[in-house]
């Protein structure tokens, strides 16, 4: 019995079609958290799929249910061996976005797993029932080579992270100490580069809001009031131009972070985004004199996500009497968001868009984490990953993305560790969502030597004072 045994296990699970057939059936329930229709898919995914698998673990598992959204339940499993022994914290998130059916390629389906060369298609392939998938079969394999565990763990799976995972800092506050453990360890979002892991510890945050022009009632024929009437299409459109400029600066200095510290800079310059990535990247744009991995890892921007003005499907000669757009911030920690929405209301005052209405949209707000290169749990996860892979991680601060990290760092008070077995290029969240099978063998082979390795040495790692990642 040896490190070695564990990882054959991993890559066996892949080879003989067991990880293939498992995540077959979960991306098989149609769990659209944002489709109140799919309210009986998701419950069953838990009760029918997720439950009777951890119980086969040695799990006690149970339904908590959602006190903001009763529709999004929680599941809450429990393995505890030795309370003396570490106990981790497993979170994963078992809805999708819209399947968006109608939209994949031929011969693909997203409830349905194919597998085409080193991709796997299906709905929640890569975002996030195959990353999960993926944590959970390594611990499966932990158990099978050495019979035990040798630390304790809390696996706990959200069903509404798609739409801004409500309930769950209400589920952490109130299960506190069910929840209590030394460290999260979990998976979502891309590696920074598909040939080799990536850890992250901590996200940027998100702050949706709404730019509303609203004028008057009814259209008005455009040959008859142009030039008369005040077109809120125009308006709209000069009040974004004043809030971020046409390569993709953002103009309003309180939306911007003080800077980016020293030693995360550090860490984003050992990055290198891949030069084949796809899309590829536009060098030209957002915040001149920063690198693109400063771009995305150390900075804030701000993004227009929607905007409707008329009737773009029949289209008529006349002044529409509204315009929308939805726009949000992806801010690193340090950017207070609270202040947000004066700031833009301010600025647009001050250029005289006394007329546009700033409205945050406040179910979709996380806060920005970040944990430092030389916390303890960091450096143990990237040696163990370095022991795995024999090729260093890349490492973040935090994420470019968005997620309910800040849940677990602030309520619960945990040390956050993402290991994400996906890669920017996985249409995720689009038609065509899929996993790489070269990162899968690999991810299995990295969290079945992580788990290996907690067993060992996970104790000595928690009993270190190490800093906590911070909100």
């Amino acid at each position: 019995m040896n490190r070695d045994e564990v990882l054959r296990c991993a890559e066996g699970v892949l080879d003989k079609g067991i990880f293939f057939d498992t995540l077959a059936r979960r991306v098989a329930y149609p769990t659209e958290s944002q489709n109140p229709a799919r309210a009986g898919e998701i419950r069953h995914f838990l009760t029918d799929e997720m439950i009777p698998f951890l119980e086969s673990l040695g799990f006690e598992a149970r339904i908590l249910e959602n006190p903001a959204v009763p529709r999004h339940p929680f599941l809450l499993g429990r393995r505890v061996e030795d309370a003396a022994r570490p106990t981790v914290l497993i979170y994963g998130h078992g809805d999708v976005v819209w399947g968006m059916e109608d939209r994949w390629d031929e011969g693909l389906s997203p409830w349905r797993l194919t597998k085409r060369g080193d991709r796997w298609y299906g709905r929640g392939a890569a975002d996030n029932k195959g990353q999960i998938s993926v944590n959970l079969a390594a611990l499966a394999c932990l158990l099978e080579v050495r019979g035990k565990l040798g630390f304790n763990v809390t696996v706990l799976i959200e069903t509404g992270e798609e739409m801004g995972s409500p309930g769950l800092r209400e589920i952490c506050e109130r299960e506190k100490e069910s929840l209590r453990a030394d460290v999260l360890i979990a998976s979502d979002g891309p590696r920074v580069n598909p040939r080799r892991a990536t850890l992250y510890g901590g996200s940027r945050g998100v702050f949706n809001f709404d730019l509303v022009v609203k004028l008057r009632e009814g259209a008005h024929h455009s040959g008859n009031w142009g030039g008369l009437l005040a077109n809120p299409g125009v308006i709209l459109a000069n009040a974004i131009a004043a809030l971020i400029d046409g390569k993709g600066r953002i103009l309003v200095d309180d939306l911007k972070p003080d800077g980016i510290p020293d030693a995360v800079r550090a860490a984003i310059r050992r990055l290198q985004l891949p030069k084949d990535s796809e899309p590829s990247i536009d060098t030209w744009w957002g915040e001149p004199g920063l690198t693109p991995e400063e771009k995305v890892y150390g900075w804030n921007t701000l993004e227009v996500l929607a905007i409707s003005c008329g009737d773009p499907e029949n289209p008529v000669h006349a002044i529409p009497p509204e315009a929308w757009a939805r726009c949000h911030m992806r801010f690193v920690k340090g950017s207070d968001p609270a202040n947000f929405l004066q700031a833009i209301q301010r600025h647009l005052r001050e250029r005289g868009f006394e007329n546009v209405e700033v409205r945050e949209v406040r179910e979709s707000r996380y806060a920005a984490t970040r944990m430092e290169p030389n916390d303890p749990w960091v450096e143990w996860a990237m040696g163990s990953i370095m022991r795995t892979t024999e090729v260093p991680a890349d490492f973040l601060p935090n994420l470019g993305g968005s997620i309910p990290n800040d849940v677990f760092a602030d309520v619960l008070g945990l040390p956050t560790l993402w290991i994400p077995h996906s890669y920017a290029g996985c249409s995720q969240h689009a038609p065509n969502e899929h996993l790489l099978v070269s990162i899968v063998r690999e991810g299995l082979r990295v969290m079945a030597g992580l788990f290996w390795d907690l067993a060992e040495e996970g104790g000595l790692v928690s009993r270190r004072n190490s800093p906590r990642s911070e909100t």
